[in-house]
């Protein structure tokens, strides 16, 4: 039987997300894992791993808000907008700021604004990444993008260098946010270049490092106690609306079938239950026929013979 759950894992720095995925398998016995948004190499943190099929909700998880401890460095600007990159720009720190005006400063980055994603990103133009346009030395218009900034809480600053100033900063925010852009700006609203200097992801969607678990911790346990590690994938679908259904409506469900709004007592998406409280299905309205709602995403645990056909494809 293929493992089935969510792993929340800490990703270490050096690795990418792919290399976890790559390990994961290995330390699963499966090839059925998949990550949930990537995360840069040097930066550590949150990554949930989808393995069996808790990889049917993966995609439902690259939408979770996510939290990070951030640190903006001012002085120098990099061609990667982190620590990683070649110097920019330099114009060393002469002046400190109060709390409250760094303070300040943090609070007019909350809420909606347009951000333009670094050109050492994975953000896709064209059919290609932008590092490798970045990587060619070739530019290329980047597309904007709709960022959601819901917290940011300043969290302290030091002078560690002549010429430099650190400000570290908590920060939850939508999907598609990047820290190190987001770095960036506030080195600019300060008078400075900037550039992300270290971060960690704290928190995805419900998924917080306080539960996490490294891949050295996993590599030194038993396939058994590894497996005691993996969550009940429900737990990507919390805060959505659900509802119980009866055994005659979950047969049919078993089967694929269109739904009346009235049989699942709802006219939006919402995530079925069965009376025994197996996850059956996510269901959506049918695009075409009003009144009717259609299966989005079938989620409970096939057959003995079923898995095993689905094993053989």
């Amino acid at each position: 039987m293929v493992p089935t759950g969510i792993l929340p894992l800490i990703k270490p720095a050096g690795m990418t997300s792919h290399d976890c995925v790559y390990r994961i398998r290995k330390l699963y016995q499966t090839k059925k894992v998949g990550h949930t948004g990537t995360l840069d190499p040097a930066v550590t943190g949150v990554l949930p791993i989808c393995i069996g099929r808790a990889t049917k909700v993966a995609e439902y998880m690259s939408d979770f808000g996510k939290t990070y401890e951030a640190e903006v460095t001012l002085g120098f600007s990099t061609t990667t907008e982190d620590a990683e990159g070649e110097m920019v720009e330099q114009k060393p720190v002469t002046q400190t700021w109060t709390d409250d005006q760094l303070k300040e400063t943090l609070s007019s980055f909350l809420g909606e604004q347009v951000q333009i994603p670094p050109m050492y990103s994975a953000v896709k133009v064209n059919g290609k990444r932008l590092y490798e346009y970045a990587r060619a030395n070739q530019t290329v218009e980047r597309p904007k993008r709709l960022i959601t900034v819901h917290a940011i809480r300043f969290d302290g600053a030091t002078q560690i260098q002549e010429g430099t100033y650190t400000i570290r900063f908590t920060v939850t925010c939508s999907k598609g946010t990047y820290i190190r852009t987001l770095a960036v700006s506030i080195g600019e609203a300060l008078g400075y270049p900037a550039h992300m200097s270290k971060l960690v992801r704290t928190a995805s969607g419900p998924f917080e490092l306080s539960e996490c678990i490294s891949l050295d911790e996993l590599s030194e346990m038993e396939i058994d106690q590894r497996l005691h590690q993996l969550l009940p994938f429900e737990r990507a679908l919390e805060g959505w609306k659900t509802v119980d259904v009866p055994a005659d409506i979950e047969a049919r469900i078993r089967n694929g079938a269109v739904l009346s709004t009235d049989e699942l007592k709802t006219t939006e998406r919402v995530v079925v239950y069965s009376e025994s409280n197996e996850l059956l299905a996510i269901y959506k309205p049918h695009p075409e026929k009003p009144g009717r709602m259609k299966p989005e995403k079938i989620l409970f645990e096939p057959t003995e013979q079923a898995a095993r056909k689905d094993q053989e494809r």
